[in-house]
């Protein structure tokens, strides 16, 4: 599919956007350590996240839907499927499952689209393995599909070279079935959903954050079934942030709505303030998670150094990228490897698009440099990745723009072409 940006258009607009894909997908595995029936409000409808909620199904949870509401109820013992548990191009849906079935008694078989089985999975295999964990996978146990025979497994102490919060929950809900207290160090804090859901359920988990924003976490084994849930998803910021830089960088207006508001997902938008935009925060709520508006009015850009807090705000970059693009002066990225093992190597993905629009831009290891300039027409390059898609369509607010493999964009936000035509005009092309 390609995606044809016409033209877009100055705008003061509101913008309700999906609910959050990372709460959502938490939501469906979360449910299997319950007891009782959850009660999910504001379940994200994307094709990655109810292959979570299909995966939950096909190991023994009940899963019917009321009115607004998805009701979850958990088997008594997760049982072994019959078939393969497809993941699409979710990286959170393989390696949060894969820490859950490691220490659950059966066969399992994980994988995904032909995007997911290039994404590297021993950064969760190796600490799963060394404490029992029975798994294997093509090219040394690193690519899906991915077998796991569920094992009991020991207590750990593990410090992560790197901060992901995929990696974290893996290891959180391994060690929830293990014998003893583990432990779990990670050199800065990543996203933390998953130890305020499981906390809120009932959990045992101590953390520990000091002034570097390094983190320690006690997880205790469970000794009963959780509580279940019973919670109201808030909306994704992140899914948000594209129409929050659309605004930016188009001297508009954007109002995101019923976002959550915890620190470690609005990373990005601070990093707009920093640029010159103007962002106002309005807290509404605080159960499970901060939640609240967030209204973006666009301002001259001038360049930023993004360096710190990168855990925070790394899959927003490929968006703030383009805003960097009409920044006044150089703008870097740097200590964001990570880039390089998303959907797709979104560093390469993001220079090499942008040098397609006319703006200066060069590529590091762990990042890259932006000099700000006049956007061009263009034809990018989307990889198959979503985010890059969406950014250069955004980017396209300032000249045309014709997409490549825009079809991602469904697989996680499937309300952005309804919320897109609200600020531009554009066309949808069958790629054959």
């Amino acid at each position: 599919m390609i995606l044809k940006v016409l033209r877009g258009r100055r705008f003061d607009e509101e913008f309700e956007v999906d609910a959050d894909k990372s709460i959502s997908h938490r939501c469906a595995i979360f449910s299997l350590l319950s007891e009782g029936e959850n009660r999910i409000k504001n379940y994200l409808k994307a094709e990655d996240t109810l292959n979570s909620l299909e995966i939950a199904k096909k190991l023994g949870a009940e899963v019917k839907e009321e009115n607004d509401e998805i009701i979850i109820k958990a088997p008594q013992k997760i049982k072994e499927p019959d078939d393969v548990l497809y993941c699409g191009n979710s990286g959170t849906t393989i390696r949060i499952y894969m820490g859950l079935l490691a220490s659950n008694d059966g066969f399992f078989v994980l994988t995904g689209d032909e995007y997911l089985r290039r994404r590297p999975m021993k950064r969760v295999i190796k600490p799963l393995s060394e404490i029992g964990a029975k798994i294997d996978a093509r090219e040394n146990a690193n690519l899906a599909p991915i077998a796991i025979r569920g094992n009991k497994l020991k207590n750990f102490n593990y410090i992560s070279p790197i901060a992901s919060a995929q990696v974290k929950s893996a290891l959180i809900l391994a060690a929830l079935h293990a014998n003893k207290p583990s432990f779990y160090k990670e050199p800065f804090l990543s996203r933390d959903h998953t130890e305020r859901m499981l906390k809120g359920m009932g959990a045992k988990i101590n953390q520990n954050i000091n002034e570097n924003n390094e983190c320690e976490i006690e997880i205790y084994p469970l000794e009963s079934k959780l509580e279940p849930l019973n919670i109201i998803i808030p909306n994704d910021p992140s899914s948000a942030f594209f129409f929050a830089v659309g605004a930016a960088i188009n001297n508009s207006k954007a109002i995101i709505k019923n976002v959550t508001l915890n620190p470690t997902r609005i990373e990005a938008y601070r990093v707009l303030e920093k640029m010159g935009a103007d962002v106002e925060y309005i807290l509404k709520e605080n159960k499970y998670e901060p939640i609240g508006d967030i209204i973006v009015k666009g301002n001259s850009l001038k360049a930023v150094e993004v360096t710190q807090n990168i855990p925070w705000l790394i899959d927003e970059i490929p968006a703030l990228a383009m805003a960097m693009a009409v920044a006044k002066g150089k703008s870097v990225v740097k200590n964001a490897k990570e880039l390089r093992v998303k959907e797709s190597d979104r560093i390469k993905a993001v220079v090499e698009n942008l040098k397609n629009c006319g703006i200066e831009a060069r590529e590091f290891e762990d990042g890259f440099e932006i000099v700000g300039g006049e956007v061009k027409e263009a034809k990018i390059d989307s990889f198959g990745d979503h985010r890059i898609a969406m950014s250069f369509a955004i980017l396209g607010l300032l000249a045309p723009m014709e997409i490549e493999k825009a079809e991602s964009i469904y697989t996680s936000f499937p309300n952005f072409f309804k919320l897109f035509s609200k600020i531009a005009e554009y066309r949808i092309v069958d790629a054959n």
